[in-house]
């Protein structure tokens, strides 16, 4: 049947709008929306764009735009946006990319508040910067845009569909959707997954609306309950972050996919939209700072948001992997039920590389599950409970139930294939749907591969409220945000206020001047912030090298401060473990000859294990906190942990501990175990540093942070000013 596109709303003729909502609101809540481009010729973009439109319903006044038609379909067609008899919220442009520049401009000049470009702006050759016109002349009228190159957006929650491609009649619910990729936008709109939308944005370019600023509109709709982010990029920082924090505040999960990451990615990235992809650390800091579960491809995306659209609410802490041996604690770990003694072996193999913990089960438990088995089989979790093949629903049933029951259990999942059953039992579905029944915790159905689920028996499921997650990898991964989230999490710290020192001054003031006072100062701009240093005084003579060796006491450490050389030990710059005058003058000539004059004499660290600890500029996030093993440890254990600053105490406690180095902090094969507290405090303290002093800094690093059992100090650094602040 074809559709009519309203001339008017019912009730009445087009009203000036009074005072003017916010511009992405009035985007995505149109009440009048003109179709520049609209035709009459089936399957076109402007055809689709007309018959989207007309299927919203909140039914928008909407008017036709196109000076080739007199009218379309029975409705009549404007030749320009000038024609039209008010201004209104929404300008939609199926228009080629020549003509783009003409057609804003004419919304603009009509006052129209917002616009959607599904083209993708690319300039004429030999011309250049159309999109930053595009953006320029929007925001000078201060119109929200969605695009360039993008799909339009679908906002379930206000009735309003501005697509110009054919989609699905989408189903209302907790999800609101963020994509910087079109292809994703349909993808998951097609899904027939178990999760409905708020709101479904494909954003594409932001030429001016950003991701942040739809997800704070989507934030604001009381049906929104999870946030999905698909990003390439991040355009504005801050706001996203408010936006982010807003949500955790909120307790929203957010659920982040992000690209760029390899530098093959970043470079793809940069041809496909021309925006500077976030490199992989400031994805893995801004998660980390705002909860913010991040996932690693679609497929994890879509079983996560399906567990986080279940309605379910449990109590629960952060499940963290036991030692040896160490109790749970309550709510901490999942349980499985199989019918399969290999794929509940397969499944444990999985949980275990993926860091996803079962529950340890009670004693009560234990028995309740034996008293249901058949003979042979074990009480365990992951439990197998194929035996006979006898009574399989209430059996499944049972051990689900007394799975749940549980109290060290904070999720239970059927872990079967549920593939379609050629003799019609649907004794599996029947026997998830009555454990989940008697429990509030989450229940699941665990699919090991996708292509065999029973697509007609995962729709009833879903229809009843149980995810079905389709895949064991992508399922476990899900299940383990839904375990991480249950855990309340402490909302970012404050940043202090910037203290004025004479720090700013000096890495602001003429690199001339920093190099002058050689790297001896820069030990002191670490004991400033509270991060231990080793004692170290400059020399460019050889007689002051051998005053400074004696006031530091030996065995000292001399190595290079010529200005030039920022690496030392690359050119043979450090000698160690010089232990008595003539070892500290020998090793002065050496370094003089080759290098230059200018020496740096340091006491020599007690032994520890070695960290490194840096500052690095991020292009959207700016300065960010890394953290990694050091010295010939970072061979070892290539890993690193970046935050974004401030940074507490517990915070920097936390972050070592995601790392393997971890295990040699600790102590490992009897070494002593280092001073976690001490180490912690130089974390927090080049926190504070970045916090002030960050926006001078290209870089800082501390390589090594040497921590032992006595406490952390820092063996050498090296600090970049910014270049643009000179």
């Amino acid at each position: 049947m074809a559709h009519r596109v309203p001339k008017t709303v019912p009730g009445g003729p087009p009203t000036q709008p009074s005072a003017a909502p916010d511009a992405v609101t009035a985007m995505l809540e149109a009440r009048s929306v003109a179709l520049v481009g609209a035709s009459g010729r089936a399957g076109s973009l402007g055809a689709r764009m007309i018959s989207e439109v007309a299927r919203s319903p909140g039914r928008p006044r909407t008017y036709l735009v196109n000076p080739r038609y007199a009218e379309i379909d029975g409705t009549s067609c404007l030749p320009a946006l000038a024609d039209l008899p008010e201004p209104v919220d929404l300008v939609l442009l199926a228009v080629p990319d020549t003509a783009l520049e003409e057609q804003l401009a004419a919304a603009a000049r009509i006052q129209a508040r917002s616009a959607v470009i599904f083209g993708n702006a690319f300039d004429l050759p030999g011309t250049s910067g159309l999109r930053e016109r595009l953006a320029a002349t929007a925001r000078d009228a201060g119109m929200a845009v969605c695009g360039a190159g993008c799909m339009g957006f679908v906002n379930v929650a206000r009735g309003l569909r501005a697509i110009g491609y054919v989609e699905p009649d989408l189903p209302s619910g907790p999800a609101a959707m963020i994509t910087h990729s079109g292809s994703v936008f349909s993808a998951l709109l097609r899904a027939r997954r178990g999760f409905g939308f708020s709101l479904a944005v494909s954003s594409g370019q932001e030429l001016v609306t950003t991701a942040a600023a739809y997800a704070g509109y989507a934030l604001g709709l009381a049906e929104t309950r999870v946030l999905a982010l698909v990003l390439e990029a991040i355009r504005d920082a801050p706001d996203l972050r408010a936006g982010l924090a807003r949500a955790q505040a909120a307790d929203v999960p957010v659920v982040l996919l992000s690209v760029g990451g390899s530098d093959a990615g970043r470079a793809l990235v940069s041809a496909h939209s021309g925006a500077l992809a976030a490199a992989d650390g400031a994805w893995e800091a801004l998660a980390a700072a705002y909860g913010v579960h991040r996932v690693h491809d679609l497929a994890e995306l879509a079983d996560t948001l399906e567990l986080f659209c279940v309605n379910r609410r449990w109590a629960g802490r952060r499940c963290t992997v036991p030692s040896q041996g160490a109790p749970l604690a309550p709510g901490t770990g999942i349980a499985t039920v199989h019918d399969s003694g290999l794929e509940r072996a397969h499944v444990a193999d999985l949980a275990a590389e993926l860091g996803v913990p079962f529950a340890r089960l009670g004693a009560r438990t234990a028995d309740r599950l034996a008293a249901a088995l058949d003979p042979g089989l074990t009480p365990a979790n992951p439990l197998d409970v194929w035996g006979s093949g006898r009574d399989t629903e209430p059996l499944f049933a049972e051990c689900l139930s007394a799975l749940a029951d549980d109290p060290a259990v904070a999720a239970v999942a059927l872990a079967v294939d549920l593939v379609p059953e050629l003799d019609g039992d649907d004794s599996y579905p029947r026997a998830v749907l009555a454990a989940a029944a008697g429990t509030a915790k989450p229940v699941a159905v665990l699919a090991g591969l996708p292509a065999a689920v029973d697509p007609a028996a995962a729709a009833r499921l879903r229809a009843a409220g149980l995810p079905v997650l389709e895949g064991t990898r992508s399922g476990l991964l899900a299940l383990r945000h839904l375990l991480d989230h249950a855990h309340p999490r402490q909302p970012p710290p404050k940043s202090p206020k910037p203290r004025t020192s004479r720090w700013s001054r000096l890495l602001t003031g003429p690199p001339s001047e920093l190099a002058a006072l050689g790297a001896a100062v820069q030990f002191d701009l670490l004991r400033d912030y509270g991060i231990p240093a080793v004692r170290a005084r400059a020399a460019g003579t050889r007689a002051q090298a051998l005053d400074a060796a004696a006031a530091i006491g030996y065995p000292v450490v001399v190595k290079t401060d010529e200005p030039r050389i920022a690496h030392k030990s690359d050119v043979g710059g450090v000698r160690l473990g010089l232990g008595d005058p003539g070892a500290a003058g020998a090793a002065y000539d050496d370094l003089a000859a080759r290098l230059g004059p200018r020496v740096l004499v340091c006491q020599t660290a007690a032994p520890g294990t070695e960290l490194a600890l840096g500052i690095a500029r991020d292009a959207a996030l700016g300065p960010l906190l890394v953290i990694s093993a050091g010295g010939l440890l970072i061979e070892i254990f290539a890993e690193r942990a970046v935050l974004l600053p401030p940074v507490t105490r517990s915070q920097a406690r936390a972050a070592l501990a995601r790392l393997r180095v971890a295990a040699v902090l600790a102590g490992a094969r009897g070494q002593p175990a280092a001073d976690l507290d001490a180490v912690a405090d130089a974390i927090a303290g080049l926190s504070r540093l970045a916090c002030d002093l960050g926006d001078t800094l290209d870089a800082l690093d501390i390589n090594p942070l040497i921590c032992g059992p006595s406490g952390a100090v820092a063996a050498d650094v090296l600090v970049v000013p910014r270049a643009t602040s000179a």
